[in-house]
């Protein structure tokens, strides 16, 4: 079983070759975000790999869920389920450019490579606990794949 992450560089093509692919006007199979809203979601979440977005604490019942919930993936190579809900920092319900932040995801995105080959990631995360290079590679793909799929790519 292939275990897909943003480390190696033949998903993280993958990756930048489907949001290519998307438009403005793409529609949603799921969920509430237009497709600039997502884009600036993902770009959101990826901006706390680098620690640009801090999360706020959360209890010990939700942290339990969230290192049961990255252990359950990594054991099984599951995906995101739709609907799943995350912190309020990280909610995008307003208007995005879609330009703007299709640009904003993709400088995101190899900032995180470039943190990644500088081994200059986190060792935490609010909600999954202790994170390793291969978690965060491995994560940061599932959520970017989860989406992707969301937009029907």
């Amino acid at each position: 079983m292939v275990r897909k992450s943003l480390h190696n560089s033949i998903y993280f093509e993958e990756i930048i070759q489907r949001i290519s692919l998307l438009t403005e006007n793409t529609s949603p199979r799921w969920g509430k975000m237009t497709a600039s809203q997502m884009l600036k979601h993902c770009d959101l979440v990826l901006q706390v790999a680098l620690r640009q977005v801090e999360l706020p604490e959360i209890n010990i019942i939700f942290r339990t869920i969230g290192v049961v919930t990255k252990v359950e993936m990594q054991i099984f190579n599951n995906g995101i389920p739709p609907n799943m809900p995350t912190f309020q920092k990280l909610i995008v319900n307003f208007e995005c450019d879609f330009d703007e932040s299709k640009t904003n995801l993709l400088n995101t995105m190899n900032s995180f490579r470039t943190a990644s080959e500088n081994r200059n990631l986190p060792d935490r995360h609010r909600l999954f606990g202790k994170m390793t290079e291969k978690d965060w590679g491995f994560l940061e793909y599932k959520h970017l794949d989860h989406h992707l799929k969301q937009f029907n790519l």
